[in-house]
C-alpha cells in the first residue's frame, strides 16, 4: 500500500493541536541511517487507510516529498472516545535486514471440516495472529490456515500449517500453540421438577376438568368427655 506524507516543521504540543485541528495528524518516522523525521498525513485518508487490514501487517510505501522509501506501521494512538488518530509512528525498512511482525491469520475450511459438517462442533480461533521473522520483501500479508481436516474434538496446531518460504515463527518459548480447535456444543438444560413434587401430583386425586382436587382438612375427632368419679 502506499500513502503520502508531508514534513513537518513545527512541534510541540499547542503545534500537534493546531495540526489536528486543520485536519492533519502528525506523526514521526524513525529507523536506518537517517534521523528521525516528523511527518504529517491527511486525518481522513489516514483513517480509511487503518480500516484495511494490509495497513497493519504490511510493507508500506510512503511517499514524502516526491521521494518513496518502504516503512511499517509501528504505533497509532487514538483518541479516547472520539474518531480521531493522534499519532502515528513509522520505521524505515532496510531490504537487506530480518524484522520481526505480526502477520493476522486468515482461517478457511472449517465448514468442510468433520468436526463442523458432521459433528456440529463449534470451532474456536485460538490464535488470530503469529509473530514472524523475515526479509522484508519475504513478509506475508497473511497466513492461511486450512481448517477443513479438523475431527470431532480436533485441533489444528502451528505445526500443523506451513509457513511461507523465509518466514519464521517467533516462539517466545512455546512450543506448539493451537491456532484453532473444535468443541462439542453445550447441551441445553431441561427444567426438571424435584421428585417430591412429581410424587405429590402423582398421587393427588384429580378433580372436575382433569385437574388436582383441593385438599379437604381432616374431621375434627370431638374430644372424649372426662369420667366423674
Amino acid at each position: 500500500m502506499k500513502f503520502v506524507a508531508f514534513e513537518r516543521a513545527k512541534q510541540g504540543t499547542g503545534a500537534s493541536r493546531r495540526l489536528r485541528i486543520s485536519g492533519k495528524t502528525p506523526g514521526i518516522v524513525y529507523g536506518g541511517d537517517t534521523e528521525p523525521q516528523m511527518i504529517e498525513i491527511d486525518h481522513n485518508a489516514l483513517w480509511h487507510a487503518l480500516k484495511k487490514e494490509a495497513f497493519h501487517a504490511s510493507v508500506l510505501e510512503m511517499d514524502l516529498g516526491g521521494s518513496v522509501s518502504k516503512v511499517l506501521l509501528r504505533n497509532v494512538q487514538y483518541h479516547p472516545f472520539r474518531q480521531l488518530v493522534q499519532h502515528i509512528d513509522f520505521q524505515r525498512v532496510d531490504a537487506k535486514t530480518r524484522m520481526t511482525m505480526k502477520v493476522p491469520l486468515h482461517f478457511k475450511g472449517e465448514e468442510e471440516s468433520d468436526a463442523v459438517k458432521l459433528e456440529h462442533n463449534l470451532v474456536n480461533h485460538v490464535t488470530t495472529e503469529l509473530e514472524v521473522n523475515c526479509l522484508p520483501a519475504e513478509l506475508p500479508e497473511f497466513i492461511e490456515v486450512d481448517l477443513s481436516g479438523l475431527k470431532k474434538n480436533g485441533t489444528v496446531t502451528l505445526k500443523d500449517i506451513k509457513l511461507p518460504r523465509g518466514v519464521k515463527w517467533v516462539s517466545h518459548g512455546k512450543v506448539n500453540p493451537v491456532l484453532a480447535s473444535a468443541v462439542a456444543p453445550a447441551a441445553e438444560e431441561v427444567e426438571v421438577p424435584a421428585e417430591g413434587a412429581v410424587a405429590a401430583d402423582a398421587a393427588a386425586p384429580a378433580g372436575k376438568g382433569g385437574k388436582p382436587a383441593a385438599k379437604t382438612p381432616a374431621a375434627k375427632t370431638p374430644a372424649a368427655k372426662t369420667a366423674k368419679k
